[in-house]
């Protein structure tokens, strides 16, 4: 493990891996001191847990027959277990069940691989959010241009598809914007949002900002559901609003905005850590790049470069409960926890 401190009011260890790391995720917390994180390593998912940033220990492991693309775990406060989902490189979705305190795995698991009625290819991108009865309720997106809605509730799956594209489209990024609604983005410069009220179709679109590329990540804040944010290629990252659904707010590359990256950006979530500004219509943005870039991003602003690696940081997370901690996975093997403010100094 090699432990850093720049001065900059944070500091971060790096903790090396046996095999590479493809998604980080904090899981929900019962309580300050049972922190816990789940990793996807190529053949299983691990869950560690956390008692400083520079103590990270496996809890426990469970194996999986293809390599894990996507991972998704909403707190569900009715429930006494976690679900947690993840989708993979072969099509298939799991639902594992996590016991918060210790965080281990529970010896039952749900899959869906219909490769007909589900996914013919890989899951690129999943999000789970845990319906008004406690259930868990998944939306996928697929290479195979599959759009499909899973339905965990008890013993209960039910799966539906709500869009075939039939290969006319790539689907890489998809999200929840509330119970009934989500965006999804793919291979193109173009976003659609579908409300499942309003089968046939999208209800919205927005072509972009870029005459190509992909978008690889988006997220949606639970106070501004009408705005969603995107990462994609040649360091793009900027906000669409639905309420102008013909214009977006840049804010990294594209032809006017400040370059932070000219590489692709893996991941974009809103850092509830950062100050916020009333006055600008997008909240901060914490974003990772294939060239090794952590940032902070805020409208009409230069970016906050938190930290430059010498590999690309493939996903990161921030804790929903203690947002001044992320996690990231790096290219080369390692986890990084990160620590922002005074009093994560004061921690070593």
């Amino acid at each position: 493990m090699a432990d850093s401190d720049d001065h900059r009011g944070f500091l971060y260890h790096l903790h090396h891996q046996p095999a590479p790391v493809s998604a980080v995720q904090w899981l929900p917390s019962t309580s300050p001191f049972h922190r816990h994180a789940v990793l996807a390593s190529p053949s299983a998912l691990q869950i560690h847990s956390l008692s400083s940033p520079n103590n990270l220990h496996l809890t426990s492991s469970h194996p999986l027959s293809s390599p894990i693309t996507s991972l998704s775990c909403p707190p569900n406060p009715s429930s006494v277990t976690l679900t947690l989902a993840a989708g993979t490189s072969t099509g298939s979705l799991h639902f594992l069940f996590v016991n918060p305190y210790d965080g281990s795995f529970n010896s039952d698991s749900v899959s869906v691989s219909d490769k007909s009625a589900f996914h013919s290819g890989p899951i690129q991108s999943i999000d789970t959010q845990t319906g008004s009865t406690g259930e868990s309720i998944t939306v996928t997106a697929g290479e195979d241009g599959r759009v499909n809605i899973v339905t965990l509730g008890g013993e209960r799956v039910e799966n539906i598809r709500v869009c075939e594209s039939e290969g006319l489209a790539a689907y890489t990024a998809v999200k929840w914007g509330s119970e009934v609604e989500f965006v999804t983005g793919g291979v193109g410069p173009g976003l659609q949002w579908w409300d499942t009220r309003r089968p046939g179709g999208a209800v919205a679109q927005f072509k972009g900002i870029w005459g190509g590329g992909m978008i690889h990540s988006m997220d949606i804040h639970p106070s501004r559901k009408h705005t969603c944010v995107v990462g994609g290629s040649a360091g793009t990252v900027f906000a669409w609003d639905l309420r102008y659904q013909n214009q977006a707010v840049e804010l990294a590359g594209g032809s006017k905005s400040r370059v932070l990256s000219r590489s692709e950006i893996w991941e974009v979530k809103y850092d509830h850590f950062a100050p916020l500004i009333s006055s600008r219509n997008v909240l901060p943005v914490m974003v990772c790049s294939e060239d090794g870039f952590l940032a902070v991003l805020n409208q009409d602003e230069d970016p906050v470069q938190l930290l430059e690696e010498p590999c690309a940081i493939n996903s990161f997370d921030i804790d929903p409960q203690n947002p001044s901690d992320v996690i990231f996975a790096l290219e080369w093997e390692s986890i990084g926890i990160l620590s922002r403010g005074k009093e994560a100094i004061a921690m070593d």
